[in-house]
């Protein structure tokens, strides 16, 4: 009991996991050893290697943001540039209003805080480079008013060494808000966000907490949303799309005339048609897409009366088709059916055709999994005595 004890207080001392894979540690540590070292080689050939060194110790806390952390609101292109500057002015004015101490480099320090938090480009090492401006080195005091250019030189170097660097390994950077796509333009909310938890509700919660987050809103939303998705996943219970697909698909050719398609569509009362081209899938066709040709053939024009070819759905069809095989898991067909627009999603396995589901076919699958979770619950509860 005693070692059970003492390992469950050394557990506790302990720091959590970082829940990020060793691979972008690498890829963290070569991009930021390359911004460090171009920054820090270019400044020495304009400005002398004393300088340069002299301001390595911000920029090289910067660099752990931008490639190390480059999701968070500090490490963004804005704070990092605007904050070297804001920090450097108000160091570089301390240090000629009141000298170089201590104190005027704490005052310095304080106030940088305070004028990047106003101006929304809080950035913790623009605190370093602050008081580095007011205990500067002879060989940095000799700029004068100059000091700032090394400053926003490093800063700049080690931006845009961030912005390739990241792009190239596969990382969205600078992160932008996240456009929602808008497929009816109409003023509702998108169908995921009038159930759960919507923007408005995470604004609410990061004003109520009361402190500062170093992560966006976007991001925050992201990591909800992922989450909500593994619980789906859990308790949906392994589902796939072969037990919801409709087997038995009705489909035509790219040479299969509009009438010939329309009358497809209401036989059966589908709407959409797969487009099969000797057994491969080569596009599908809605009812959307068959609307607007039907009334241009409708509408009378002098060459009408002298006949008109037949419309193919090889002219209308849309390609390339979002496909899914049938082992793919029934919670990352939501978001295929529900946020992008998609009425049917074909079924492939080796490329070959072997279902379609359709909207309906997913909410009669939910239906049935909910229904069989209420089942379980209900034979597992003990009766009242």
């Amino acid at each position: 009991m005693p070692a059970s004890r003492s390992e469950s207080r050394l557990l506790r001392l302990l720091p959590p996991a970082l829940n990020i894979p060793p691979k972008e540690w690498l890829r963290a540590g070569i991009g930021a050893l390359l911004g460090l070292f171009l920054a820090g080689w270019l400044t020495s050939m304009a400005y002398g290697p004393g300088i340069a060194l002299h301001l390595l110790g911000p920029l090289a806390a910067s660099a752990v943001l931008v490639f190390a952390v480059h999701s968070g609101p500090l490490a963004q292109p804005w704070p990092v540039l605007g904050s070297y500057a804001l920090a450097g002015a108000v160091g570089l004015a301390m240090r000629q209003g009141f000298g170089p101490e201590l104190w005027v480099a704490a005052v310095a320090l304080g106030i940088s805080i305070l004028v990047m938090c106003l101006l929304r480009c809080l950035h913790p090492p623009g605190g370093g480079v602050a008081v580095s401006a007011v205990l500067a080195d002879p060989g940095l005091t000799a700029l004068g008013d100059h000091l700032l250019q090394p400053v926003l030189l490093n800063a700049l170097i080690l931006v845009t060494v961030a912005v390739l660097y990241n792009r190239l390994t596969g990382v969205r950077y600078p992160k932008g808000a996240v456009i929602r796509k808008d497929l009816h333009h109409t003023h509702d909310p998108l169908p995921t966000e009038r159930v759960g938890v919507r923007g408005e509700d995470l604004d609410h919660a990061l004003e109520e907490l009361g402190e500062f987050v170093d992560v966006t809103r976007d991001e925050l939303e992201r990591i909800i949303l992922a989450t909500e998705q593994h619980a789906l996943q859990r308790s949906l219970g392994g589902i796939t799309a072969a037990s919801v697909m409709s087997r038995d698909v009705q489909f035509a050719s790219p040479d299969t005339t509009l009438e010939q398609a329309c009358a497809m569509l209401a036989g059966h009362h589908l709407k959409t048609l797969p487009v099969l081209q000797h057994g491969k899938l080569v596009g599908i066709v809605s009812l959307s897409d068959l609307v607007g040709p039907a009334m241009q053939r409708g509408r009378f024009t002098w060459r009408g009366l002298f006949g008109r070819p037949p419309v193919r759905l090889a002219q209308v069809m849309m390609q390339p088709v979002v496909s899914v095989s049938s082992q793919h898991p029934l919670e990352r067909l939501l978001p295929l059916l529900c946020e992008q627009g998609l009425h049917c999603l074909p079924v492939l396995d080796d490329g070959r055709l072997v279902g379609v589901i359709t909207q309906t076919d997913l909410i009669a699958g939910l239906k049935r999994q909910l229904l069989s979770k209420a089942q379980r619950v209900s034979e597992n509860r003990v009766p009242a005595l």
